[in-house]
């Protein structure tokens, strides 16, 4: 399990100082099917706004 998740979405109310995601657990998906080719066919589902 990574130690580090690190994170620019400084707006989400897991983002802490350095880049890093605090959350407890992450959940990505796949917005094209089953297999994602690359980082843009998948979802950071753990995001939610600060604001």
């Amino acid at each position: 399990m990574a130690k580090d998740v690190m994170c620019e979405v400084n707006n989400c109310k897991f983002w802490a100082n350095g880049n890093k995601c605090n959350a407890t657990s992450i959940y990505v998906v796949n917005n094209r099917g089953t297999n994602a080719r690359n980082s843009e066919e998948t979802d950071c589902k753990t995001f939610e706004s600060k604001i």
